[in-house]
């Protein structure tokens, strides 16, 4: 009998920790799901300066920009907070998605005109495992289990939730890592 989706388990990203070894895009485009495309990205900070990298994967917002600007209902939001990719069926390409995610997150797949993005590896997760970049990665970045495991993992951080972005508050399934006492990230231009 397969586990059930447990939701007490908890998506972590330490953008501190993130080493730019690239093992979750690798991992992440594994997954026959993906069509052989990685979903979740890593950028260099300042690549000039710095070699410092940082992973960007969907945040699974509560109230998901991408979802509320989509003409053709393609992006829904399941009843456990997972943000899916759109439905090939609906989605027609226009990329509201794209422009409207506060954090940057899907992608539009020109060949395939359709909009691409992370969904938790929802196949695994609703199946009680963990997702795909979350087993492979080696510096602990991406890490998903229990809030409390976290917290004695990283007794110096905090997770968030919260990012403010001018005026706009925007609350998160998956959490960022953060100083211990922060309880929000302000993003600023």
């Amino acid at each position: 009998m397969a586990a059930e989706y447990n939701q007490n388990m908890e998506f972590f990203v330490d953008m501190q920790r993130c080493i730019g070894c690239h093992a979750c895009e690798m991992a992440c485009a594994e997954c026959e799901t993906n069509g052989q495309e990685s979903m979740i990205h890593i950028h260099y900070v300042d690549r000039a300066h710095s070699v410092q990298t940082t992973v960007q994967v969907c945040m699974h917002c509560e109230d998901p920009a991408c979802a509320n600007v989509c003409p053709a209902d393609a992006i829904t939001k399941d009843s456990f907070g997972v943000v899916h990719t759109a439905n090939t069926s609906r989605c027609i390409g226009c990329s509201n998605c794209v422009l409207a995610c506060p954090f940057g997150v899907p992608k539009k797949e020109e060949k395939a005109e359709l909009m691409m993005k992370c969904n938790m590896c929802y196949d695994r997760t609703s199946a009680g495992k963990k997702p795909m970049c979350a087993t492979v990665c080696p510096s602990g970045a991406l890490y998903y289990g229990m809030r409390e495991e976290i917290r004695k993992m990283r007794a110096d951080s905090d997770p968030v939730q919260t990012f403010k972005f001018g005026n706009e508050t925007v609350k998160t399934k998956v959490n960022i890592m953060m100083p211990k006492g922060s309880i929000e990230l302000n993003v600023h231009d």
